[in-house]
């Protein structure tokens, strides 16, 4: 095996396809928020099994606009994660609402459902979770919650394509999801993002608030020959998406299914392979192959210094990150909010042992072997 092969932790898997639907969009002039934007949305939304797919710049904008058009404002509260990348408390901020931390399950480092109706308060107004490497929070607990104490269920989906709960696709179940494509997604735009939905009335507003409340888009407006005339219905945003990043997002629906075999494949050689140590703990794997999108792929050290063991993978030419630094222990979360460390044990201990090891379509089997090699050679010394 060349042992000395880099081997990136992550690699958008992008080809001629890719690079030809680009060239079309630029060749033809149009280059902005246009057809092929909306192709991509009714393909995503047919993908899914979803009412509507709105496309956006992001995945921090798909967040803001859900819940802004789930009316949550000041004074509000959202109860999330403290355990996930700060756009998604941040979003909660946008608003001017509070984000409400609750403790992780240690195993699926997803929100531990057992514990959120003790946070709910009557300024709660939404439950935003976040589904960990893809993997689908309880989504019954979830919606049940929700519907008892009369709650927005927005969720956070950057991780989460092409996962599935109980045969139905994340992006179908709540009242609003959102979903990142960003450039080490499974599905890439290089920046991106999408919100799904059910809701006719949250569709249209979303639709709109997404280009400054402006009730025609330029594509519109063109098509209509009529250029220059248009209304602003209501407050606004600068969060469109462009038809260079949807053609390019078409591309990457297309072979989707294909990549997520590989992740998958991948995922189990791992699961097998590094079940023979028991210095690591592998991530719970979903009885349904399907069920898990495989983002990342996070093991967690029973005893060890985690900081020296991705160094010294780094040293190997193997590249490793770390999901996540818990929020509440950033300065900002605890100046704003008196979060202090201790808070959330379960968050704590994860991310003093959690590694995420190189997961994308773009690596081999035998980079995966590489990998599983010098993780032993690490544990060994």
């Amino acid at each position: 095996m060349a042992e000395n092969r880099f081997i990136p932790f992550s690699r958008p898997w992008i080809d001629d396809t890719e690079i030809e639907a680009v060239s079309q969009v630029l060749a033809s002039k149009w280059i902005s928020t246009g057809n092929r934007t909306r192709e991509f949305e009714r393909a995503f939304a047919e993908y899914l099994g979803a009412k509507h797919a709105i496309a956006v710049s992001s995945c921090t904008a798909a967040l803001h606009l859900s819940l802004v058009v789930a009316e949550i404002g000041s004074g509000d509260e959202v109860i999330t994660t403290p355990y996930t990348f700060t756009a998604t408390a941040e979003a909660i901020r946008y608003v001017g609402a509070k984000p409400v931390f609750v403790d992780i399950h240690p195993d699926t480092l997803n929100i531990d459902t057992r514990k959120i109706e003790q946070a709910i308060t009557p300024r709660t107004k939404a439950i935003l979770p976040v589904h960990i490497a893809g993997f689908p929070c309880d989504m019954d607990a979830l919606l049940d919650i929700s519907q008892n104490h009369n709650l927005r269920l927005i969720d956070d989906a950057a991780h989460a394509i092409p996962a599935e709960y109980k045969e139905q696709y994340i992006g179908t179940l709540g009242d609003l999801s959102a979903f990142s494509f960003y450039a080490n997604k499974n599905l890439t735009t290089g920046e991106g993002g999408m919100i799904t939905t059910n809701n006719d009335a949250f569709a249209k507003l979303l639709r709109t608030m997404r280009l400054h409340g402006i009730d025609k888009d330029a594509w519109a407006r063109q098509s209509q020959r009529n250029i220059w005339r248009y209304d602003i219905a209501t407050e606004g945003y600068k969060y469109n998406m462009t038809d260079i990043q949807a053609a390019m997002g078409l591309c990457q629906l297309m072979k989707l299914n294909k990549q997520h075999e590989r992740r998958r494949n991948f995922a189990q050689i791992y699961q097998t392979e590094l079940a023979k140590f028991p210095q690591i703990s592998t991530p719970v794997s979903p009885d349904n192959p399907r069920e898990h999108a495989w983002h990342l792929y996070i093991i967690q050290l029973q005893n060890g210094n985690r900081d020296a063991f991705v160094e010294s993978l780094s040293e190997a030419n193997i590249e490793c990150s770390v999901h996540y630094i818990p929020l509440h222990l950033f300065d900002f979360y605890q100046d704003q909010y008196g979060y202090q460390v201790g808070d959330f044990p379960c968050a704590e201990s994860a991310f003093e042992r959690v590694v995420s090891l190189p997961l994308h379509p773009g690596l081999t089997e035998e980079d995966i072997h590489i990998v599983i090699d010098a993780i032993g050679k690490v544990l060994e010394s």
